[in-house]
Formats: C-alpha cells, sequence, structure tokens
C-alpha cells in the first residue's frame, strides 16, 4: 500500500491519519483501493452504493466490530462467506497497517502490522474516532441503553482499564443470569456461588460506576456549553449521570433485589442500568424538546466526545458523518465542520449522495478536501 499528495496537510496530521482502505466481500463495499490524501474527504454516489458500509469498515479498523451490525456475519457480502478489511495509517511519524478477517469459519482475526492480536481489547483507544449517523438520533429519543453504550465507547477509548472492568463485568453479569434461572427451578439450591459472583460483579461494578462518575463530571460541563454554542438559544439543560448507586453500595444492592431477581431470572440493578438523562425546563428532554432541540443536544454529545478524546490524545480523533446532510440542517453541519477541520485539522471522512451540495458546503469553509464518487 502507499499514499501520496498529503502535502502541506502532513504537519497537522491528526494522531491516525488514514491514508487507503481496501475491503473484500465487506457487504456491498467497493473492493477497489480507496486513497486519502486531503484532511476531508467526501464519498458521494446514489443510495445503495455501499458509501455508509466504506464507514462502517474504517469503524471495524478502531473497534474490531461494526457501528452498525450486532454480528459480524452481518457483515458478509450477501452471497458470500467471509470478508477482509485493509488500513493504512500515518500514526505519528510512522505508519501502521491494520487487518481484520472474519473466516469461512466465522473466526475472526485482527492483525496489527503484520502481529495478530490475541486481545481485541487492547487495541480500542490505538485509532481514536467518533461517528455521527442519522439513526443516532436515537440517543436522545429512545431509553438509556444507547447512552450506555456511547459512554461506554467513549470513555473505553481513553481508558483501557475501564474497558477491560466492563468485559469482566458483563460476563459475571451473564453468568450470574445464567445462575439464576437455574436457582429458580431448585429449591434447596446452593447459594455459595451466587454469593461468590455478587462479590465478584460487585467488585467491577464499583470500579466502572467510579470512573464514569468522575469521567462525567468533566464532559457534561463541556455537552452543556456545545449545547448552547449550537442551539444559539437560551434554555438551560441539565444532564446528569443517574446510577442506582449514588444511594447505594453495589454490594447491597445486589443483596437488596436477591429475592425479586431469582423469582424473575435476571438482575435487574446494577451499573448496567445507568443512564445519562437531561432535562429542560424541569421535565425530561426528549418528553418537551422540539426536533431543532434534539439535533442541538446529539450534536452536543458528539462534540463533547470529539473535545474530550482530543485532549486525551492530544490531537484530534477521525470523524466519520455518515449522510447527516439528509436529516441534519445545513446550519449545524457547517458549524461541526468549521469547528472539526478548520480549528482542529481533523480528518473527516463524510457520506452524501449530492456531491455539488457537499462541494458547496466544504468549498465555502476553504479546506482542502476531495470527491470520491462510488
Amino acid at each position: 500500500m502507499h499514499c501520496e499528495g498529503l502535502g502541506k496537510f502532513a504537519k497537522n496530521l491528526p494522531l491516525a491519519f488514514l491514508q487507503e482502505l481496501r475491503t473484500f466481500q465487506f457487504r456491498n463495499c467497493p473492493m477497489s483501493p480507496l486513497v486519502f490524501d486531503h484532511p476531508v474527504a467526501a464519498i458521494c454516489g446514489p443510495n445503495g452504493r455501499g458509501k455508509t458500509n466504506l464507514l462502517d469498515a474504517v469503524h471495524y479498523m478502531g473497534f474490531t466490530r461494526s457501528y452498525f451490525s450486532q454480528t459480524d456475519a452481518g457483515s458478509v457480502r450477501f452471497g458470500c462467506q467471509g470478508f477482509r478489511i485493509d488500513g493504512l495509517w500515518q500514526r505519528n511519524s510512522d505508519q501502521l497497517t491494520t487487518t481484520c478477517i472474519l473466516r469461512e469459519s466465522g473466526k475472526k482475526e485482527f492483525i496489527i502490522d503484520g502481529e495478530h492480536l490475541t486481545r481485541f481489547s487492547s487495541h480500542i483507544g490505538r485509532l481514536p474516532m467518533v461517528f455521527i449517523a442519522p439513526d443516532d438520533i436515537a440517543l436522545i429519543n429512545e431509553g438509556g441503553e444507547g447512552r450506555r453504550k456511547f459512554m461506554d465507547t467513549l470513555i473505553s477509548q481513553v481508558d483501557n482499564g475501564y474497558l477491560e472492568a466492563l468485559i469482566r463485568y458483563n460476563r459475571i453479569l451473564q453468568d450470574r443470569n445464567g445462575l439464576l434461572k437455574w436457582l429458580s427451578s431448585q429449591s434447596a439450591a446452593s447459594m455459595t456461588l451466587l454469593d461468590v459472583l455478587d462479590h465478584q460483579l460487585a467488585a467491577e461494578g464499583t470500579i466502572i460506576y467510579q470512573v464514569r462518575k468522575k469521567f462525567m463530571e468533566t464532559f457534561i460541563p463541556r455537552m452543556i456549553a456545545f449545547y448552547e454554542e449550537v442551539s444559539g438559544s437560551a434554555e438551560i439543560i441539565i444532564p446528569h449521570y443517574v446510577s442506582q448507586l449514588e444511594a447505594i453500595d453495589m454490594k447491597s444492592l445486589l443483596l437488596e433485589s436477591r429475592s425479586a431477581d431469582i423469582q424473575l431470572q435476571r438482575t435487574r440493578k446494577g451499573i448496567h442500568r445507568d443512564d445519562l438523562e437531561t432535562r429542560m425546563d424541569g421535565f425530561p428532554f426528549r418528553q418537551t424538546a422540539s426536533q431543532g432541540q434534539r439535533k442541538s443536544l446529539l450534536f452536543a454529545l458528539k462534540l463533547a466526545a470529539f473535545e474530550v478524546l482530543k485532549e486525551e490524545k492530544c490531537a484530534p480523533p477521525l470523524l466519520l458523518l455518515d449522510d447527516i446532510f439528509e436529516k441534519l440542517d445545513e446550519r449545524r453541519m457547517e458549524n461541526l465542520l468549521h469547528r472539526v477541520c478548520v480549528l482542529n485539522h481533523g480528518q473527516v471522512l463524510l457520506t452524501d449522495t449530492h456531491k455539488d451540495r457537499v462541494s458547496s458546503i466544504l468549498g465555502g469553509l476553504n479546506v482542502q478536501f476531495q470527491l470520491i464518487e462510488v
């Protein structure tokens, strides 16, 4: 692989600049390599040409998984078995190669500079990214699961110890739920194993809660400031990190809910119920906010994530923007692109169906960009 033409932008390279991307049997992505030689690349073409899937292939390079699909098999081109994604990156003063392979057997491999990773989690944060897609509005409109995932994805990119604790917690939680289903059918079953699992779950849950709480103390003020900037209005939002551990320790929480957990065969309480809630004018935001206010809050979340990663990594993360000109208004998009491209010298990969529209917007910002038609 090779990439030429970075020119004067090279002196402003972010922590990891994607130079080239190759895919094979990854959904309907074009198999010819894409070369990125400008800070902003707009991938344009009609719907159904694989624009979104190209961004998802990049996401695989940073997180070893899809942004959209729950399973790796869901990313395989129809009628095929397995896929391969290759990336070439400029990272600091060196080049870095990344390869993700899903074998026909279903086994997944991730390779960095020719070395196979034994633990995929060790790679998270090496290539920091922020993804914005139209369906992300669910972060504002729906329940807490998506917001927990947002928090976990962001914090994991700056704190690998947090990610490891989260992996252990989820594994123990799965074991506990399995045991609860067994206990519900056993009248004289021993509680010894449940005691052990509760002790382990409480230890990991406490670590996760403490990290989340400390992280949100600095994240939430940024989120509020960006909301004011993006919305341009006077309404006041009050985001709050909500956890059951605010009132009781994790060990006591599990013990308190044990009887009901056995009856319902699942763990009802713990840090897997945490949320990042927002209120406005004393009411839950999603119940009272207009469409414009919801979009502003989404941008505030993503911009705050971008800024946190930039500060923690001492360089801007890669920003992936999927088809958001269709559903998010032009003013907010111009503000976002100005902050990311002009003020922070970050790399941006975006998709759009209309090359004339995106050319006009990017041209007005006076940034270096390339058009890639698919």
